[in-house]
């Protein structure tokens, strides 16, 4: 892992983007990581239900890991449920979670007919993915225990372009986070209701930016120095986020938390990053 822990959360990122390819080649050459991988190509294209792959621990490991449910690997009769749910019907659990991890591992392990068939598992390009989104969790979550902002960063830039709707974000904790973050909204809008939180990102930013990576980026850079500015991070050696220290527009370039009343927030002043 190339430390970063005492670098600005920006230049945190730039290592992290510099080193990646070197930081995923030793992730794969590590004893932990390179057996699992291993195990995984050798077994999974024999494994054709929702059974045989969560009762094979070592697989279901990889795979839940390979989605960043590490945290969940204790609830194999819940992931049974969620992969054998029916995505079509409304009532079916995979459509009552609300974090947006399960869906995910859901739809990218493709199981059909009550978890009982997987044409997926025995392609090797379906496998290939597998183990490049292995990789790339580990790798993010080296970061994370760093810098959680640059940890975000990258979650963000890897989902920015599927965002179709407000809702793709808030369904998604850490990119709703983050477009609080630059969005300038406080915290505490998350504990309002779902539609007017959507309104509220609809009316201040035009969502179908995201599809430019370079909006991504502009977005990025100024999350990672809002981010440092709030907690303190390396505020005395990083005179960038010295300079957003004063103001409250989002165009200006500089950014204070807001303390405020939501209930109160007129939408129609909210088109500022528009």
């Amino acid at each position: 892992m190339i430390p970063i822990s005492a670098s600005s959360s920006l230049l945190g990122l730039k290592i992290a983007d510099a080193t990646k390819d070197t930081q995923i080649e030793t992730i794969k050459n590590t004893a932990q990581h390179g057996r699992a991988i291993e195990t995984f190509l050798e077994r999974i294209g024999d494994v054709e239900t929702v059974d045989q792959l969560v009762d094979d621990y070592e697989l279901y490991t990889f795979v839940m890991k390979a989605f960043d449910l590490e945290d969940q690997i204790f609830g194999k009769a819940m992931i049974k449920s969620i992969l054998k749910s029916d995505i079509d019907d409304d009532e079916s659990l995979i459509n009552k979670l609300t974090d947006s991890r399960f869906k995910e591992l859901y739809e990218g392990m493709g199981f059909d007919n009550g978890g009982t068939t997987n044409i997926n598992t025995l392609l090797p390009s379906w496998q290939n993915d597998m183990v490049e989104r292995y990789t790339d969790t580990i790798f993010v979550n080296n970061q994370a225990e760093q810098n959680e902002t640059v940890a975000a960063a990258l979650e963000f830039r890897a989902k920015a372009a599927e965002v179709e709707n407000p809702f793709d974000i808030l369904k998604d904790k850490e990119m709703a986070s983050f477009m609080r973050t630059v969005l300038g909204f406080p915290d505490e809008m998350a504990q309002v209701d779902i539609d007017r939180q959507a309104k509220f990102i609809e009316e201040a930013y035009d969502l179908t930016k995201l599809q430019d990576p370079e909006e991504v980026e502009k977005l990025i850079k100024r999350f990672t120095i809002i981010s440092d500015a709030k907690d303190g991070s390396n505020v005395a050696n990083n005179p960038i986020v010295q300079m957003m220290s004063g103001a409250t527009s989002i165009g200006s370039g500089s950014f204070v938390p807001i303390t405020l009343d939501i209930s109160t927030i007129d939408f129609a002043s909210l088109k500022a990053y528009r």
